[in-house]
């Protein structure tokens, strides 16, 4: 209660302060618009594009300026009046129309640029840059090949430095209207240089898969790649009709097996928040499961009465990123808050992680969801971030070409565009970095077998390769 009554005063004392200075345009924009329409006005898988002719010719800035106002009915477009002063609404419609108007200027360049860390010299390589449609995550089968897993709904090869632009053949049809699915995370298995199996998450409908009004949830499959070809598809988990939802959003969802060989995954709470707290319900949980879709004996919940078998932890928000502590072989993840509370946790068995319950974040309306940030028996997180900075994917850091930052964690962000570096003690984050900023939303970080650090991003939708600079790599 005092912790989130205390953001709340710092937040009123900024607001307050930025009322006697002039509204910074982008700033604000960023700050609340980025997330879901793109750094560069080119919209994301969350909200519409601002480049339009509607918005650039036949609009003008007080047309922009009332509908983030008001809002846009039947959409989600909220309105801000009660968020926002009109000087900060004024700011930010002045710089849609600006941006607009120098649009071309704002161009992602290709080509590698360098950046400086404070312990490395990094080389950013723009490996792909064109042909890729909001890719949400990679996987390496070897140092020659990997593959990306596409939103709407395709695999592409990605061989000895190239994207084969000719999807693979085969797969299932997620349900694309629903808002936010489509495929999201891939994975191979501990065993697939004798297995070949490949593991995918993606957003599922009994109806049709184009009508935004069809129930969809999350299914997990695995399947082989012959020639190009998916075939011997088995599906691991799926739910009955009943639990599919209309107009969900927050799917989750990330993969990842464990040093046991279980299958874990995540689901988002798909804007039904309370159900997160529900064990009877799929969403805004982590499951974990044996690879052939079968259920560990010694899941938390098997034995409850009601409650999904395979669920390993709930009171999730939206989990995007999982990754393997290397020292402990414990899981962390990152999760999504509303405005402001996303968390980086360490998954137990069992363990609540209190959404909605407990929060440092508010609704998107200015709402307070919880005035709770603590409550007994519900784990609180290693790290929140207020403001949300939509933390996505995370990986512990494993790699020769790093060797002063090994074991420390990665973490990527959407909306604000960053990598962070975690210096990481026991189970304790004691310093935080950005070591790249506005190149794109960061959706999935993944070490190559040659040690380079692989990011997809979107928004430009692009692959990118980190190295130290040969040349000027480590700073004493």
């Amino acid at each position: 209660m005092i912790a989130i009554r205390l953001i709340y005063v710092i937040i009123g004392m900024t607001v307050l302060f930025s009322s006697c200075q002039k509204p910074k345009g982008k700033e604000l924009y960023t700050l609340h618009c980025a997330g879901c329409h793109g750094m560069q006005l080119q919209g994301t898988t969350s909200g519409s594009e601002l480049l339009n002719s509607l918005w650039k010719n036949e609009a003008g800035e007080a047309y922009i300026t009332s509908r983030i106002k008001f809002g846009i009915p039947n959409s989600t477009m909220i309105g801000w009046e009660t968020i926002l002063t009109e000087k900060e609404i004024t700011a930010i419609s002045k710089y849609i129309v600006a941006f607009q108007q120098d649009r071309d200027s704002h161009e992602v360049k290709t080509g590698t640029e360098k950046v400086k860390t404070k312990t490395y010299r990094l080389q950013v390589e723009k490996l792909v840059i064109d042909h890729l449609a909001t890719p949400w995550a990679i996987e390496f089968l070897n140092a020659d090949s990997a593959l990306i897993s596409e939103k709407p709904g395709s695999l592409k090869w990605f061989v000895n430095g190239e994207l084969d632009q000719t999807p693979i053949a085969g797969l299932p049809k997620p349900h694309t209207a629903s808002f936010t699915g489509g495929y999201m995370d891939i994975a191979l298995d501990p065993d697939f240089e004798s297995n070949r199996w490949v593991y995918l998450a993606y957003s599922e409908t009994f109806g049709d898969v184009d009508d935004k009004d069809a129930p969809g949830m999350t299914k997990i499959v695995r399947g082989k790649i012959t020639e190009n070809q998916w075939q011997e598809e088995q599906t691991l988990f799926q739910m009955p009709d009943s639990l599919h939802l209309i107009h969900g959003d927050r799917w989750g969802c990330r993969l990842i097996f464990d040093q046991e060989g279980s299958l874990y995954f995540t689901i988002g709470d798909m804007g039904r928040d309370k159900d997160s707290q529900k064990l009877n319900k799929p969403t805004g949980k982590v499951f974990r499961i044996n690879p052939d879709g079968s259920i560990p004996d010694d899941n938390p919940f098997i034995t409850t009465p009601g409650a999904l078998p395979a669920i390993y932890t709930l009171g999730n928000r939206n989990t995007q990123g999982l990754t393997i502590n290397p020292k402990t072989g414990e899981i962390w993840s990152t999760d999504h808050g509303p405005r402001g509370g996303d968390e980086l946790n360490i998954l137990h068995k069992g363990a609540n992680y209190g959404w909605p319950v407990v929060t440092f974040g508010i609704d998107y309306s200015g709402e307070i969801i919880s005035d709770k940030t603590y409550q007994e028996g519900m784990e609180p997180p290693v790290v929140q971030w207020t403001p949300s900075i939509a933390v996505c994917p995370a990986t512990f850091i494993q790699s020769p070409l790093f060797p002063k930052w090994e074991n420390d964690l990665l973490v990527g962000a959407l909306a604000f565009q960053e990598i962070r570096l975690l210096d990481v003690v026991g189970d304790e984050v004691v310093q935080q970095e950005i070591i790249i900023k506005g190149m794109g939303r960061i959706r999935d970080l993944k070490f190559g077998p040659d040690g380079a650090l692989y990011v997809l991003t979107n928004s430009p939708d692009r692959l990118l390769r980190i190295t130290p600079d040969e040349q000027k790599s480590i700073f004493s």
